[in-house]
């Protein structure tokens, strides 16, 4: 049995070691400003990274103030977000943030958790990207591929995303929580991926208790190993 000091110091070591192996990790859209990085996070559900990145320019051209999206043509918004999938659904959140923060915030995009879950189709996932990314602020996101690591390194038994979250958080430095997501979403999309990971290619295999769930020699774990990030999140 682990204890819960050597479980945080495994947890800490862990996210120092994923800093190692994917010093490029970050976040995937492009954005210039939090309205920007929402609207965006929003259009990335069910969609890859790459998608959004290319349907966004021609949005964010269009519609640059809370207002914009408020007052925005459905017919026309639609047709614009139609690549990224689900698009009746995303332009109906997109407008109605649009609405929400010009009638609660002055059209400005809150810089607290608290607020942001209140608006249309934000949820704590989407909340901790634009706090984290937008404004600085430490923030966990857990996707599937935070969830997923985070049971397979023995850091958490928990299936829902806020107590995987809670579990984390009590593991992780505070000023960790932003960056560990990033890495630990490289991570999931290159290396360890749901149904074979790419065990025997790790860095992380001695701190692993779910080493061997996919092949352990280097030549095939090796071929397993992706080369982008632009796996659905």
């Amino acid at each position: 049995m682990e204890s819960p000091l050597a479980r945080t110091r495994r947890a800490r070591k862990i996210v120092r070691i994923l800093g190692e192996l994917h010093p490029d990790a970050r976040i995937a859209l492009n954005f210039g400003n939090p309205l920007e990085l929402l609207v965006a996070t929003v259009l990335s559900a069910q969609c890859t990274d790459k998608k959004v990145n290319e349907v966004t320019p021609t949005v964010f051209a269009r519609y640059r103030t809370a207002g914009d999206y408020a007052g925005a043509d459905r017919t026309e918004l639609e047709a614009m977000l139609r690549p990224t999938g689900f698009f009746r659904a995303k332009t109906h959140s997109i407008i109605g943030i649009g609405a929400a923060l010009v009638d609660r915030f002055a059209g400005t995009v809150p810089g607290r958790l608290d607020d942001l879950v209140t608006l249309p189709g934000v949820g704590r996932k989407t909340a901790n990207v634009v706090l984290g990314h937008a404004f600085d602020i430490p923030g966990i996101t857990v996707d599937t591929h935070v969830g997923r690591l985070s049971r397979r390194f023995g850091l958490t038994d928990n299936t829902d995303p806020v107590k995987v979250e809670s579990d984390l958080a009590e593991l992780l430095e505070r000023r960790d929580y932003t960056i560990a997501s990033d890495r630990m979403i490289f991570h999931g999309r290159r290396i360890c991926h749901s149904r074979r990971p790419a065990c025997g290619a790790c860095g992380l295999a001695r701190l692993c208790p779910s080493f061997g769930l996919g092949p352990t020699t280097p030549d095939d774990a090796a071929r397993l190993v992706r080369g982008d990030v632009e796996a659905v999140s």
